[in-house]
């Protein structure tokens, strides 16, 4: 066992060490873990280095301000991944280290020596009642400062919860609400950790919770704006409220748990294949899946409906390019949050397409051609933007969901999913011509206009308008009456 060969190794080298934190709250919920928090007493930024080359792993700087130092070692056997050891340098005493940690649940220890004992012989460390809490599902403060000493402690008060299904204390809430601007002086990038394993939850209820904490509009601004825009009648709720309804249906449609206005019926005219479930799964990069960026886009797809809002003559109410605008305001929120440049990208696309898919035909199935465009424009993001669009619907129309219409709607999506994975030249036509033909047969110079035309004939091959080399040069010629061929 790891942890015994590292005591092994501490004991033999004098330094007293404890486990400490999350690992020891998750030992005691019996919930799995590959992440294990060890304090020890000596620098843990000279510690960790060793541990590294002695175990096999690869050391991480983590804090070198408060010499936090991270072993990443493979795992053997069948469990397959990767475990952390997260070395802390211990201050002072084991209960003055657990006094300036953030929660009591997260405030016990176990002196790592103990390992040596029978299991039933060790004793926990818990100045501050943790373990009482664990029992009752309570997240709790350890301070009244704890918020003050570190503000991403705020998120993570809810992150905890909503991961456990605990709830937070009175009296923390109380201090949440009181110290929630502070957390726009945290770091960007501890805050994109923190919403990321939020969004990770499935069928979570957080977004209304922390937004009633006053943490939503602190660490997003721009959703404030959204709060109390009234919107055309077709819709049930202002902008705020649907973009948080838009998020639970995501969840729904995505088959990760229930939706207060959804039931049975209307999910199961909702395409489903284990082909989805693994897309949905897939990393995008370190900490975000694109279940998790899709319920991202869910949040901000509508960020830029308050600045381009008008009112017709007749009182309709439009938000022409609110698509448009609210992609580049999506491009600064998550560069502001230190979201990585592939991640930006998909967000950004599925906020600038999210109304594409109701939009490619009208009573009626989507063409060959309208398919093929729409996978063009949209790329690796236009299988995520389809049930983003479905979500929008039902937030859309909440409790007053015209069953007709959502079938319909449904059935459209269905087609188009169903067309992208059995005809791949829909998405990607086989080369038939390249530029260099249309420069040697027909004697166009190279520019963009080379480019169009390439174009031009892979959307007919994508409507099945023609299929061979020939039929191309054809249909260019046609294009192009005044040309003719060399």
């Amino acid at each position: 066992m790891l942890l015994r060969k590292v005591s092994k190794l501490f004991a033999e080298q004098g330094i007293r060490s404890y486990l400490v934190g999350g690992f020891v709250r998750d030992v005691l919920l019996k919930r799995d873990t590959v992440d294990i928090d060890i304090a020890v007493a000596v620098d843990a930024l000279e510690l960790a280095p060793r541990i590294a080359t002695t175990f096999g792993g690869k050391y991480v700087l983590l804090d070198e301000v408060s010499r936090v130092g991270r072993v990443i070692l493979p795992v053997d056997g069948a469990t397959k991944g990767q475990r952390k050891l997260d070395f802390t340098t211990l201050k002072g005493s084991i209960e003055q280290d657990l006094a300036r940690r953030d929660f009591t649940i997260d405030a016990m220890a176990v002196d790592l020596g103990e390992l040596e004992k029978d299991y039933t012989a060790i004793q926990l460390i818990d100045p501050f009642d943790g373990w009482g809490d664990l029992e009752q599902g309570m997240v709790r403060a350890v301070t009244d400062t704890s918020f003050k000493l570190d503000p991403a402690r705020l998120l993570r008060a809810v992150r905890i919860a909503a991961e456990l299904g605990f709830s937070i204390d009175n009296e923390t809430e109380s201090l949440i609400r009181r110290y929630c601007h502070l957390v726009a002086s945290v770091a960007g990038e501890r805050v994109r950790e923190e919403l990321l394993r939020l969004l990770a939850i499935p069928q979570s209820k957080f977004l209304p919770y922390l937004d009633g904490l006053g943490l939503l509009t602190a660490i997003i601004p721009e959703l404030n704006q959204t709060k109390g825009v009234k919107q055309p009648k077709e819709h049930f709720w202002d902008v705020f409220n649907h973009s948080i309804e838009t998020v639970s249906a995501v969840d729904f449609v995505l088959r990760q748990g229930g939706w207060e206005y959804g039931n049975d019926e209307v999910l199961a005219v909702v395409p489903w294949s284990a082909v989805l479930t693994y897309h949905f799964e897939l990393e995008v990069s370190s900490g975000s899946t694109r279940r998790s960026l899709l319920k991202l886009a869910a949040l901000l797809h509508d960020i830029a409906k308050p600045q381009t809002k008008t009112i017709d003559e007749d009182g309709r109410i439009r938000f022409l390019g609110h698509a448009t605008d609210g992609a580049a305001m999506v491009v600064n929120i998550l560069e502001r949050l230190r979201f990585s440049g592939k991640e930006v990208k998909l967000v950004e696309i599925m906020v600038r397409h999210h109304l594409r898919p109701g939009q490619m035909s009208h009573n009626e199935l989507p063409s060959r051609r309208a398919i093929y465009r729409y996978f063009r424009d949209t790329g690796e993001a236009g299988i995520d933007i389809l049930f983003l669009n479905l979500a929008d619907h039902l937030a859309t129309r909440g409790p007053q969901l015209n069953s007709a219409q959502w079938q319909e709607h449904a059935q459209s999506v269905e087609y188009i999913l169903s067309q992208r994975f059995q005809e791949e030249t829909l998405v990607t036509p086989p080369k038939i011509i390249d530029g260099h033909d249309i420069i040697n047969i027909f004697g166009i110079s190279p520019g963009a206009e080379i480019g169009q035309l390439l174009e031009a004939v892979r959307e007919a091959q994508a409507a099945g308008e023609l299929t061979t080399r020939q039929e191309a040069l054809a249909y260019i010629g046609e294009r192009l009456p005044t040309k003719g061929c060399k």
